[in-house]
């Protein structure tokens, strides 16, 4: 008995230009509408894997990690000089959900940057700061701004080692004047010293001493006198 073979039903074009427009694996560069343009990986029509983006507005270019769309593990941020249109780069470090988080390096219009934790696109952790008057802070961050233990070292070498808060000097600390020889030792709240002991510390080796030497005054109990106003100080804070 002869076999009637039934011919097979022709696929409509749109599925077929639909599978081809499925971006995945490494392709070359795709245009957004707006101008972007990513050259790169892809996986399920997502940026996946190895890939460098440009923003066509600002000139911006991300080249790096991406993980669903998103940039995610170890990449870098540069963009376009106004003037030269050199590309300066302005983070490079890791990512994740499209923020900076982990260890990273930023670098800022006015010269000045930092490296070290990130979290949430925030400066959060342990860092150093190099600031544009020559001063550096190196210490815990919290929401973008030195919190925890830190020390501020001045161009002119004095610094300050203790507590901060907000960006500020808080808590207990101590601040070394290295150009006088002298040492103050006390209680500091939002960067102002309410209580504590000044000292001469080197002062035959310091380049400019005060005229005077602090006079000595003997205490029953120096260490127990700042041991009761960090006491205090505690006990403020938890009120």
């Amino acid at each position: 008995m002869p076999v009637v073979k039934q011919p097979r039903a022709a696929e409509p074009l749109w599925i077929e230009w639909d599978r081809r427009a499925q971006k995945c694996g490494l392709r070359h560069t795709v245009y957004a509408v707006n101008g972007d343009q990513y050259t790169g990986e892809w996986l399920d029509n997502l940026k996946h894997g190895k890939g460098t983006q440009v923003w066509k507005h600002s000139g911006a270019i991300y080249s790096g990690d991406w993980k669903f769309g998103k940039r995610d593990g170890y990449g870098s941020y540069s963009i376009p000089d106004p003037e030269t249109k050199e590309y300066l780069k302005v983070y490079t470090g890791w990512w994740s959900n499209d923020q900076q988080c982990g260890n990273g390096t930023m670098f800022y219009p006015s010269g000045e940057h930092y490296e070290g934790e990130w979290s949430n696109g925030q400066r959060s952790g342990w860092g150093r700061m190099c600031y544009r008057d020559g001063s550096i802070y190196e210490g815990q961050w919290l929401d973008d701004q030195p919190g925890g233990q830190g020390m501020l070292c001045l161009r002119n070498n004095n610094r300050y080692e203790g507590g901060w808060k907000d960006g500020k000097k808080h808590g207990p600390g101590k601040f070394y004047y290295l150009d006088k020889g002298q040492l103050f030792e006390g209680i500091w709240v939002t960067d102002v010293p309410k209580c504590g002991t000044m000292i001469d510390f080197s002062r035959d080796a310091a380049p400019a001493p005060t005229r005077y030497p602090i006079p000595k005054i003997e205490l029953a109990d120096p260490d127990g006198v700042l041991a009761e106003a960090q006491k205090m100080f505690a006990d403020s804070q938890n009120e």
